[in-house]
């Protein structure tokens, strides 16, 4: 009954997934504020918890959500359900992998590659053709987070560095996939359901890290805020992701999510009292200038198309 009430749901508006996806990043956002309440846990351990509680949130929402035979229905079978579960696997594991190889600062400024990617990965799987107010907000988003930690990055001569880097790529790399494949599977009209692939990404994530992680040394205290990143900050946002996926293009989802960078440091200034550099206020707002600059001109050829008949409040990312 849940899911059958689920698939009959009118589809969101574009502004409507637009501001969910502004959440969305504002809850991934709180990781680093988090972490900062941590006693013991560290590492692969803090990625672990994180996954692990993930997947407990995910068994408890998916059957109130979509009915109690969720898992029963679940498209076992069908290879985009695996692909974009390893993508989720990958985008929860990566990123810790590649902190444990080099600095933070070069680590998120390859993961801002992650509009770009999506962009031309799209371009070449779905043949959408990007307008170019999407080309401008994404080389100034990129340019923006680059400026944001260039005065942190430094010179990183260790061989360590440059994997770190790789790994670090993979992040934007398997969002990238991920999120064209739910935009593809909407395009081609197969409804497929990739809810549950953020399931089966955080159980991955748990068999791969916990042999890393051991012996588990986390207090209760830690374990409080760990379970509370698991659901907060991955199970909820993710899901929230997925349903925006289904109406945002994929280079739009992937540049609204820059923002978690952008949140990420004014939560930590906010609550740590840790003040960020110029660099990174002045980059953080070309970033969210270009964000704001290419959701109303969205909205304003949205506007239009509407007044012309076109009867939608999609921003026409992709072919009209």
């Amino acid at each position: 009954m849940a899911s059958n009430l689920t698939a009959a749901a009118p589809p969101w508006s574009h502004g409507r997934a637009a501001w969910t996806m502004v959440l969305t990043t504002l809850l991934w956002s709180s990781a680093g504020v988090v972490t900062r309440q941590l006693q013991v846990a560290q590492g692969f351990e803090v990625t672990f918890w994180r996954s692990f509680f993930t997947v407990l949130s995910l068994l408890l929402i998916l059957p109130l959500w979509q009915g109690p035979g969720v898992f029963a229905r679940m498209p076992w079978r069908r290879g985009t359900f695996w692909l974009s579960g390893l993508c989720w696997a990958v985008m929860f594991t990566a990123f810790m992998v590649a902190l444990t190889l080099t600095g933070v600062a070069r680590v998120l400024v390859t993961m801002a590659l992650g509009p770009l990617l999506t962009a031309l990965l799209a371009r070449v799987v779905t043949g959408h053709r990007l307008p170019p107010r999407t080309w401008a907000a994404i080389v100034l988003g990129g340019l923006g987070m680059a400026w944001m930690f260039a005065g942190q990055a430094g010179a990183a001569d260790a061989p360590g560095a440059w994997l770190g880097s790789l790994v670090a790529l993979g992040v934007p790399a398997a969002a990238a996939v991920n999120w064209t494949v739910v935009q593809r599977s909407q395009a081609h009209g197969e409804p497929i359901d990739l809810v549950p692939s953020v399931l089966l990404g955080a159980v991955i994530s748990s068999a791969i890290t916990l042999p890393l992680a051991w012996p588990l040394t986390a207090s209760p205290h830690d374990l409080g805020w760990l379970a509370f990143l698991g659901l907060t900050q991955l199970a909820i946002p993710c899901v929230l992701a997925v349903l925006c996926a289904r109406v945002l293009p994929a280079a739009e989802v992937a540049l609204l999510g820059l923002l978690e960078i952008v949140f990420g440091i004014l939560l930590v200034w906010w609550i740590v009292g840790e003040a960020p550099r110029p660099e990174v206020l002045s980059g953080g707002a070309l970033v969210m200038g270009a964000l704001l600059g290419n959701e109303l001109l969205g909205w304003y050829a949205a506007r239009r198309a509407a007044g012309a008949g076109a009867g939608s409040d999609i921003a026409p990312l992709g072919p009209a």
